[in-house]
């Protein structure tokens, strides 16, 4: 291999991507490269100045084989037009020529006994690492649980039950409407990671309302690694401008608001003409579809959802807007399966039996209601005759009434494209603890024609002298001094004056926090807030702190003011109120009495009890009762306009939990959570997390590479280049370095830290750079035992199982052993079992590089009987691996494909396209399973030595 100009034709390979074998250079434009894999038939694009690319030039006398598998040997290497021809003889004696794009595509590089035998020796340490890597990197690809583990997220197992089901299917399209405060946007989350790093997406779209682009930017990049691009007018424009192609093709993972693609036709057109694996849709209930009168928004969607194979859709009102709006974000899911909306409604109607049914084999006397005739009866509709025989008897029926709940749950209409969870279900939420304070309405505002919502902008620049809620919150600040307390007003100039007269004036430990800070002093202040012995004692947040983040570390709240959107309430508590909080909320609400404070205070809590419960049903009251509040806030006089507010407030929401309720499917939720399978998924979690061996490797990591390290804080280190470093940069490292934690409470509590987990881009870079690259893939050390014969020569030599495949095939969950170890002596006899790995590390002592040249020169002839022995011993173990693979796929993928097709028959939610797909899939894996080859990957010779 060399380097070279680019050329079509020419053939290279990934240094990052080995597993795609030989390349061919398809298109040069301009500054890019499109390169074409045939063994896996991918295609990459790179910038080409920069690729990770290795030109493949095969030498005279090296044994090929051709595109249609006939192997010959290079006698004369051509170069025609940056191209080469290869000429040599068939095993048979054919005389073959062929141009370098008829090469095999299926092949390896980088072998490890050229490096030695050309004298190039790695240190031990270097050996050691790239074995930990290769068995670190196998126990990743391989968990059950890979892709769910490196989020900056907290182990709640109805998201991560949700998470797992929904990335096991194939193109998942599906609406996530867990109730406010459980996660929806971690659950998205969850799924587009997992589907990145298992290469089922590589392309996602999310579309936003605008009010939320920010919250989605820096939750998927803080959260999961995930860095969008942010497409609006200007950037749209602007890219455009570059006459670069369609601007929505310039990144792989794109954000953009709603409304701005519904008002500029040019960027509607741009993102429907790009190509995606997955588009995310939050607030979905806003997009407005009836028969015969569809919004701009849902038509919008629904042209871009019939072109996308995998579909996320976030709401967390499914029916509350009533049947003919859940119904419409169910079409966008399906068409061909909700296409009439009347059948729908008698579908649904149809699953109270089974819901009842459910709860039957649920209760406590289930065996004996299963006893009666008219229940078998019921039963019978549903099940086959064996499970309903094992249902009669006592012995068996434990397991066979969970069998048969999972196959009535499996027949749910809509179960398998919507998930709800809700409090009911979900437990660890604390209680919401109330505490009013009114507060006497100041002279200067008695008068005021304007309503008294936000009194800082009616008293003028001395506000802070003469609002009485100022002294309050000082008095109170002084009586709490011990808890965090979180602030929350509407503006940002009335936070920074807040957050200056407590620090400045009265000694206060405070962080201001506002939508005019840069994102990193935003950063900055909420980790100050977070410290727990040196931080902040209150954080004072403008409204867009009830975005975005959370602070479940902190149990007090300070509403300096009101909303006048119920949403928006729940959004402020709701940076509180979440799971992982282990107190009782006090939210703490200072008011002037006969204003439109407490007209606004008493609509919230007298008709709504919006304070002390979460209240899901805010939009639907808002919008029935807006134009009698605002008559109340503008005459705050009014007891009577006031009276019928709080009735007419209370009857609403009375009406609308009723419905709510009511239409509440049982169905539904124990299909979105199962408790015992999402506390199993946990605990693999827990056990694949090891971030104390995960340090220990990063250290022998940096150590290799040269990256500098240092102790920051407790289960803290900072991370920057070394001045040395092995390569100009280090992946997911930035040049002024960063600040990370092992330890998921600490990443949790510090936004502003990196959370390093196995799953991290710079970990998995690492192991990337270790594997592809050629250190420690060979070396030479004495080994001090009397177990062999001083003088002895034995050869460590490490294989790792190469397939040719697409990531998304996730090959490795099959194979049990990604790479084996030999210990051959120069008579073939192998020794792994009696010198283990750690054994060998230990006894392994250094040769100076000059002296194990010398002696490799010497020794090349036996060395190279060493590696020969070795290649012959692992021809068994690999048929081995193979065939263990191919049965533990067919075993797992039959069965399912068997569910799935019997499903069918009865579930119309199952789409064929599913059932084609796991065919289709196993027929892959069996083909890549079956060229799975033990490639020889790293070799340490040792002489053995006298024990001192």
């Amino acid at each position: 291999m060399s380097d070279s100009e680019f050329v079509v034709g020419q053939r290279w390979v990934s240094n990052s991507e080995a597993e795609l074998g030989l390349g061919i250079i398809k298109q040069l434009s301009g500054r890019q490269i499109e390169v074409f894999f045939p063994a896996t038939e991918e295609t990459r694009f790179y910038a080409a100045n920069n690729a990770p690319l290795s030109r493949v030039i095969y030498s005279v006398g090296e044994q090929v084989k051709t595109r249609e598998q006939q192997s010959f040997t290079i006698s004369t290497v051509q170069e025609f037009n940056g191209n080469y021809i290869y000429q040599g003889d068939s095993s048979d004696g054919d005389a073959i020529s062929i141009h370098e794009m008829d090469l095999d595509s299926r092949v390896h590089f980088n072998k490890p006994q050229d490096r030695l035998f050309a004298g190039q020796v790695d240190k031990n340490s270097k050996f050691e690492l790239r074995a930990k890597t290769l068995a670190h990197q196998h126990s990743l690809l391989s968990s059950s649980v890979y892709g769910l583990l490196g989020g900056r997220v907290q182990f709640l197992p109805h998201q991560l039950y949700i998470a797992r089901n929904v990335t096991q299917r194939f193109a998942p399209r599906v609406l996530l409407a867990d109730e406010v405060g459980l996660g929806k946007t971690i659950e998205a989350g969850l799924i587009l990671h997992r589907q990145v790093l298992t290469g089922q997406v590589r392309r996602a779209l999310i579309v936003v309302p605008d009010a939320l682009l920010h919250q989605w930017l820096v939750e998927m990049l803080r959260r999961f690694n995930l860095r969008f691009t942010l497409i609006d007018k200007d950037r749209h424009e602007a890219l455009t401008e570059q006459d670069e192609g369609n601007p929505f093709d310039s990144a792989q993972l794109v954000l953009c608001g709603l409304s701005e693609l519904i008002a500029h036709p040019d960027m509607q057109a741009d993102v429907t003409a790009a190509d995606w694996d997955m588009m995310i849709v939050d607030e979905a209930h806003h997009l407005y579809w009836q028969e015969g009168n569809v919004s701009d928004e849902y038509a919008l969607i629904e042209t871009l959802a019939a072109q996308i194979p995998s579909l996320l859709l976030l709401t967390a009102t499914p029916e509350q807007l009533g049947i003919d709006s859940h119904f419409a974000r169910l079409r966008l899911l399906d068409p061909d399966r909700f296409h009439d909306l009347a059948a729908f409604k008698q579908q649904e109607e149809a699953y109270q039996p089974v819901s009842e049914l459910i709860d039957l084999l649920d209760a406590d006397t289930a065996l004996e209601q299963v006893q009666k005739p008219a229940t078998q009866k019921q039963l019978a509709e549903y099940l086959d005759a064996d499970l309903l025989a094992q249902l009669l008897v006592e012995d068996t029926f434990l397991d066979a009434s969970q069998i048969a709940i999972r196959q009535l749950l499996d027949r749910h209409g809509t179960g398998r494209v919507l998930f709800r969870n809700t409090r009911d279900v979900v437990a660890g939420f604390p209680e919401r603890v109330l505490h009013p304070y009114p507060l006497t309405l100041p002279e200067a505002l008695q008068t005021s024609d304007e309503p008294v919502l936000l009194p800082e902008n009616l008293l003028g620049d001395a506000w802070l002298q003469t609002d009485e809620r100022v002294q309050w919150l000082v008095d109170f600040l002084k009586a709490h001094r011990q808890d965090k307390v979180l602030i929350i007003c509407a503006q940002a100039d009335t936070a920074m004056d807040l957050e200056t007269l407590l620090r400045l004036h009265h000694g206060v430990r405070s962080a201001v926090f506002h939508e005019d800070m840069s994102l990193v002093n935003r950063d900055r202040a909420a980790a100050f807030f977070a410290e727990e012995e040196e931080g902040a004692q209150c954080l004072v947040c403008s409204e867009i702190g009830s975005e975005g983040r959370n602070f479940q570390f902190c149990h007090q709240l300070v509403l300096f003011d009101l909303p006048n959107n119920p949403d928006l309430l729940e959004q402020r508590i709701g940076r509180l109120d979440r799971i992982g909080q282990h107190h009782a909320v006090n939210i703490h609400v200072p008011f002037y009495e006969k204003s439109a404070q407490q007209v606004l205070f008493n609509w919230y809590h007298q008709g709504m009890n919006a304070f002390e419960r979460v209240f899901a049903a805010g939009q639907v009251v808002s919008a029935q009762t807006d134009v009698l509040l605002q008559r109340c806030l503008q005459d705050s006089n009014d007891k009577k306009a006031q009276s019928e507010l709080i009735e007419s407030t209370q009857e609403i929401v009375a009406t609308t939990l009723a419905a709510m309720q009511s239409g509440r499917n049982r169905l539904l939720e124990r299909n979105s959570f199962d408790k015992q399978d999402a506390g199993l998924i946990v605990a693999e979690l827990e056990d694949a997390t090891r971030a104390l061996e995960l340090a220990d490797y990063m250290d022998d990591v940096f150590d290799a590479f040269g990256v500098d390290q240092q102790t920051h804080s407790a289960d803290s280190i900072i991370v920057e280049p070394g001045s040395h470093m092995l390569f100009e940069q280090f992946p997911a490292l930035p040049e002024d370095g960063l600040t990370a934690t092992y330890q998921r409470h600490r990443a949790l509590s510090r936004e502003d830290m990196a959370f390093l987990s196995w799953e991290h881009p710079m970990v998995t870079g690492a192991m990337d750079l270790v594997i592809s690259s050629d250190l420690g893939n060979s070396a030479f050390c004495t080994l001090e035992t009397s177990a062999f014969n001083a003088g002895t020569l034995l050869l460590e030599a490490l294989f790792v199982v190469n397939c040719v495949s697409g990531r998304q095939l996730q090959t490795n969950r099959f194979i049990t052993d990604s790479h084996l170890r030999l210990v051959i002596d120069e008579r073939g006899r192998q020794h792994q079992e009696s010198v283990p790995d750690r054994e060998f590390n230990k006894l392994a002592g250094r040769i100076p590089r000059a002296t194990a040249q010398e002696l490799i020169r010497h020794a090349r002839g036996q060395i190279s009987g060493l590696i020969e022995h070795a290649e012959k011993a692992v021809v068994a173990p690999q048929e081995r691996i193979r065939q263990q693979a191919l049965d533990a796929m067919h075993a797992e993928l039959e069965a399912e494909q068997q569910r799935l097709q019997a499903l069918a028959e009865v579930n119309p939610t199952i789409r064929q396209q599913e059932i084609d797909f796991l065919a289709q899939r196993r027929a892959q894996l069996a083909d890549s399973i079956q060229s799975a080859e033990l490639r020889l990957d790293a070799v340490r010779v040792a002489i053995v030595t006298e024990p001192s």
